[in-house]
């Protein structure tokens, strides 16, 4: 089977499993596990902020990131289909008791001119207006990266109505591999980055959030509440060490390969890419409801040896990763003219 459904059904590499077998490690709640402490050195480094916390993972990141910078009861803008809205069960509500203003975007795209105006007055009768954050790339927007312009524009005005900014980077590595803008040229606008190892870097376990000093140490309280500290670490810290120092630079073929399958998507009746452009590692397409469903589509691929996600009623996902190979690739786009087309007659008939 050939498993498209998302970048995180990655395995580690024989390197990656020797490394987590070698890892020095220590109790990271009592004090320090040293191969915990490099990896977040080295993530801060990278996004160019002057400290990182591991964390399970990247919804915990996110959490704690809301929690730190909003009291309980105010509010944050974000995106209406973004990751922290939509897939992390409402926990800044339930968890630290704060509110979310949705923005609805373009496949996941924010503009400056949309923002404006949504700073609540500061009266008695309004809840306080503390944040935004952003996604990049965008989970639900097919991997869409947000454009730097965009995200300038977007952070200046925040930093000018007194709001913190928080960027859910869980495929920020993406963002860089497809725009060439390095890690801490994004991360300079924000004042905390939440980054993600196990989807396409592959490794197993874990992301990291980074921000300055002083804010880490409040998320590194806020994770012992949420019950995120974690003792020995190290042996899944150093698969996430190998992962940066490694897989950032292959990427790119990721990116390839899902240009294969839009195109693959685009010659095939019954199915289309809802937005013009593919711009990393997601692929979403949509099926004609005259055609079948979602579910439907998902099947006859999987009938094929390709594995896929029904995203809605009817949207497919192709997610591409470093455990699909370009031969599969090639498999997996024949896979996808070759049901459509046995639709096309089914429908003809």
């Amino acid at each position: 089977m050939i498993d498209l459904r998302s970048d995180t059904v990655t395995r580690p590499t024989a390197a990656m499993r020797q490394a987590m077998a070698d890892a020095e490690v220590g109790d990271d709640v009592i004090d320090v596990d040293p191969t915990v402490q490099r990896l977040e050195q080295r993530t801060a480094e990278l996004l160019g902020k002057e400290a990182a916390i591991y964390m399970p993972s990247g919804s915990m990141t996110n959490q704690i990131a809301i929690r730190v910078h909003c009291g309980r009861g105010e509010e944050f803008l974000c995106e209406a289909d973004c990751h922290v809205y939509n897939y992390e069960q409402g926990a800044f509500a339930s968890l630290s008791g704060l509110v979310a203003r949705t923005i609805q975007g373009d496949s996941g795209v924010l503009r400056l001119d949309q923002v404006r105006g949504t700073v609540r007055p500061d009266n008695d009768h309004s809840v306080r207006t503390r944040m935004i954050t952003l996604e990049n790339t965008h989970n639900r927007g097919g991997g869409r990266v947000q454009p730097f312009e965009n995200v300038k524009g977007i952070c200046d005005w925040a930093k000018q109505q007194g709001l913190t900014r928080h960027l859910d980077g869980a495929r920020l590595w993406n963002a860089v591999a497809a725009t060439g803008i390095d890690e801490a040229t994004w991360a300079a606008e924000f004042d905390s980055v939440s980054v993600c190892f196990s989807k396409g870097l592959g490794a197993p376990v874990g992301s990291a959030l980074v921000g300055s000093r002083e804010f880490i140490q409040e998320a590194r309280r806020a994770r012992k509440l949420f019950g995120g500290g974690m003792r020995q670490a190290g042996i899944i810290a150093a698969g996430a060490l190998y992962a940066i120092e490694h897989h950032r630079a292959c990427l790119v073929d990721d990116h390839t390969h899902a240009q294969l399958l839009a195109e693959a998507v685009r010659d095939s009746p019954g199915i289309d890419l809802p937005t013009p452009t593919v711009d990393t590692n997601i692929v979403i397409a949509s099926v004609d409801p005259a055609w079948g469903t979602a579910a439907e589509f998902r099947d006859q691929l999987a009938a094929a040896g390709v594995s896929v996600m029904a995203f809605g009623p009817q949207a497919v996902r192709f997610v591409t990763h470093r455990d699909v190979d370009q031969a599969q690739i090639d498999r997996a786009c024949q896979a996808i003219r070759t049901v459509a087309q046995k639709n096309r007659t089914s429908v003809a008939t």
